[in-house]
């Protein structure tokens, strides 16, 4: 009996492998026809209609573009698994001969390059592969396997979205959530981190208010470019000067808008605003000390009007059941070795997958998936260049290798759920 665990987590990888060479396609389009947020209207006919030859009872439109399908075997507890399917609004770079050259509309209705540039092609490829290698061995588990796949989780609202949709008045409510996310550890590595992980983010849209005029005739304008620029700057000391050197927090300024033309003084100007925390009295700081240095600075600069200050967008802190993250590594180690399962510690990006487990009152486990190169993430590390060598989640040149990235990927996900799913499964 104590040998069989391992065999099957020796079946699980050898079948997850197989299938990562069939789905290599399905990948490569994916990668090439990426779609903005809630515009995944492609990407969610693809899956609606491989898991629906799968067997599973399917419901579109969740959330706007979600997709669930569920598979009902027997007895037993609900395991979920999720993956998102948008894109990112960049043009990629990576000279990849599948490399997207696909163009959407954002949501101020911009033309522009859209890209994988965070993986989520991965995620669905990865899922697609769990999906049916767990039909395939349904003999081996009994209970309710729910496969999620999310529009949105760039924008921040897709989970929420499905989750007022009625998502458990569709499906049922699982025991547990499973997901991961693809990111610059080496190919075939998994990381998985217990308690706080994910940073929670708030986002702002910030509009300056000033008096425009002719760029000749300054003093009978308030420049609001000036506000903003000198507002950017200064926010800079927030987590240098009024965070705590034993918390974590970033402060990003990522647009800034402002003007038609070299020689017009506009009336307004706007920057967007990222902030990532961990703690709640840490983040209220942050936001606080945000709005008291944006009001000052259109205050200095004579403004006539308060500047706007918009929240956009909000996901918490993910926060990784202790229990459930450390039998999930548990089996992981066992499964991949003991080499191939890091602590990523804390992860500053955040992940709306945690609404999914919160509106079920269930535990989650989240965890990287390695997708770089690992040669070349030996000689970055080797050399103090992970920085600059390695592109990471959002870059115009990310390009997670498809092997052993979706082979690793299909095995976790499978292996997860094999081991929370009742029957014969933890000793097939």
């Amino acid at each position: 009996m104590t040998d069989q665990p391992i065999a099957t987590a020796a079946l699980v990888q050898q079948e997850a492998a197989s299938l990562a060479v069939s789905l290599a396609p399905v990948y490569q389009d994916l990668h090439a026809n990426p779609e903005l947020s809630f515009a995944e209207h492609r990407t969610a006919a693809l899956v609606a209609d491989r898991i629906t030859g799968l067997g599973y009872g399917v419901a579109t439109g969740i959330g706007g573009t979600g997709v669930v399908g569920v598979l009902e075997n027997g007895e037993g507890p609900t395991v979920l698994l999720r993956a998102d399917m948008d894109g990112l609004p960049v043009l990629e770079e990576t000279g990849l001969d599948y490399a997207s050259v696909a163009r959407g509309v954002d949501p101020e209705g911009n033309d522009v390059p859209v890209m994988h540039a965070c993986g989520h092609d991965v995620h669905v490829t990865c899922l697609l592969g769990a999906a049916e290698l767990l039909a395939a061995r349904r003999d081996t588990w009994s209970g309710t396997l729910v496969v999620l796949f999310q529009p949105a989780e760039e924008a921040g609202g897709g989970a929420q979205a499905m989750v007022d949709d009625d998502l458990y008045a569709r499906v049922p409510k699982p025991d547990i959530v499973f997901g991961q996310h693809v990111g610059p550890l080496p190919a075939g590595v998994v990381g998985t981190h217990a308690g706080p992980s994910f940073a929670a983010t708030d986002a702002y849209r910030v509009t300056f208010h000033g008096r425009g005029g002719h760029g000749s005739r300054p003093q009978s304008t308030i420049d609001p470019i000036v506000m903003a620029a000198s507002a950017v700057v200064r926010l800079q000391s927030i987590v240098s000067r009024e965070v705590a050197g034993t918390d974590t927090a970033v402060l990003t300024v990522g647009t800034m808008h402002a003007g038609t033309k070299n020689n017009i003084i506009p009336d307004t100007a706007q920057i967007g605003v990222n902030i990532r925390s961990y703690e709640p009295h840490v983040r209220d700081r942050v936001v606080g000390s945000m709005e008291r240095i944006i009001r000052a600075e259109a205050a200095a600069s004579g403004a006539e009007r308060e500047p706007a200050i918009e929240h956009t967008e909000a996901f918490p802190v993910l926060v990784n059941d202790p229990a459930a993250t450390g039998a999930v590594t548990a089996v992981f180690a066992d499964a991949f070795g003991a080499n191939r399962v890091v602590d990523p510690g804390l992860v500053t990006g955040s992940e709306d997958v945690g609404m999914l487990a919160t509106a079920a009152d269930a535990p989650i486990v989240y965890w990287i998936l390695g997708g770089a190169d690992p040669q070349a993430f030996a000689a970055a590390y080797a050399s103090g260049r992970m920085e600059q060598d390695l592109p990471g989640n959002h870059s115009s040149k990310f390009a997670p290798l498809i092997h052993p990235t979706l082979d690793t990927g299909i095995a976790a996900l499978s292996l997860a759920a094999l081991s929370r799913l009742s029957g014969t499964a933890a000793t097939a």
